[in-house]
């Protein structure tokens, strides 16, 4: 026959608690850390991923008129060039 112990089923329920405190302790400090972390960044003005992505194609496509742009005048100037030596 077994007998319980009455220390023994003590400690193991302290021991629990503790467990459930420190799980507890560490949920918190995960949130505390993950706040802290989001107001530095906020404030470090940085951007969003997809702010990113919406920049860079708009340059791409500045770029690219750009380029059509450059080549219309250089055509232009190459015609109105052409007229002035005639």
């Amino acid at each position: 026959m077994q007998t319980r112990n009455r220390f023994l089923d003590d400690m193991s329920q302290l021991m629990t608690n503790a467990m459930g405190v420190a799980q507890g302790a560490r949920d918190e400090a995960e949130t505390a850390m993950k706040s802290l972390i989001d107001r530095w960044l906020a404030d470090r003005d940085l951007v969003t991923r997809e702010e990113f992505d919406a920049t860079r194609a708009m340059a791409q496509k500045a770029r690219e008129e750009n380029a059509t742009l450059l080549a219309r005048i250089e055509a232009l100037e190459a015609a109105q060039h052409g007229k002035a030596q005639v």
